[in-house]
């Protein structure tokens, strides 16, 4: 079973893109979505033990935790070590349904994909990437964003051309959604036609 991993930096149209490649009929297991899940849930208490006060109603409020992590960089480590574990559960056990369901390629959403060293968990990397006036004008249209946080998101991130550079796939976004459609159904066919070539033999 071929494993894609999906990344791009904050406002590149990653998620846009997982939900294309979707609709073509890949599998996909979205660590967002996962992290959200787990916010709700078992992560909850872990989050708030490490970082007083940042749960509410059962559940972690992202603006506080982020209002903590803005003053105390070095809590991203202390938030990863707890997260990133159940995270990688969770893909494990969405990998096991698809294997035993017979899938011949899952997609990996990994927002931070290089950053983690997840690349080594993949066969095949598609980068989502677009102009950056075009990445800072989306980022900084979401509510409660900031020149600061947006900056600071960016810090933590591989820069974008590094991420072209090691990317087996691109996807750009500049254009229209048909445009980026058409390119992910692209890049499924391609996969498709390596897959029966053999060409990845240990996948």
């Amino acid at each position: 079973m071929l494993k894609i991993g999906l990344t791009g930096s904050i406002g590149m149209g990653k998620s846009t893109a997982a939900k294309l490649f979707a609709d073509a009929g890949i599998p996909v297991n979205d660590s967002d979505a996962v992290v959200h899940d787990l916010y709700s849930g078992e992560a909850a208490p872990l989050v708030n033990a490490a970082f007083p006060g940042t749960v509410k109603d059962g559940a972690v409020d992202r603006r506080k935790l982020g209002r903590q992590l803005a003053l105390d960089p070095d809590g991203f480590k202390r938030l990863e070590a707890i997260v990133h574990p159940l995270v990688r559960k969770r893909e494990t056990e969405f990998l096991k349904r698809q294997r035993a369901a017979g899938a011949d390629m899952v997609l990996l959403d990994i927002p931070l994909l290089f950053e983690t060293g997840a690349e080594a968990r993949v066969d095949v990397i598609v980068v989502v990437s677009t102009d950056p006036q075009i990445q800072r004008q989306r980022v900084l249209a979401r509510e409660g964003m900031t020149e600061e946080k947006f900056d600071m998101i960016l810090s933590r991130q591989t820069p974008d051309t590094e991420k072209r550079h090691r990317a087996d796939y691109l996807i750009d976004t500049s254009h229209s959604i048909a445009m980026t459609r058409e390119r992910v159904f692209e890049i499924v066919a391609d996969l498709k036609t390596r897959i029966a070539k053999g060409d990845f033999r240990n996948a």
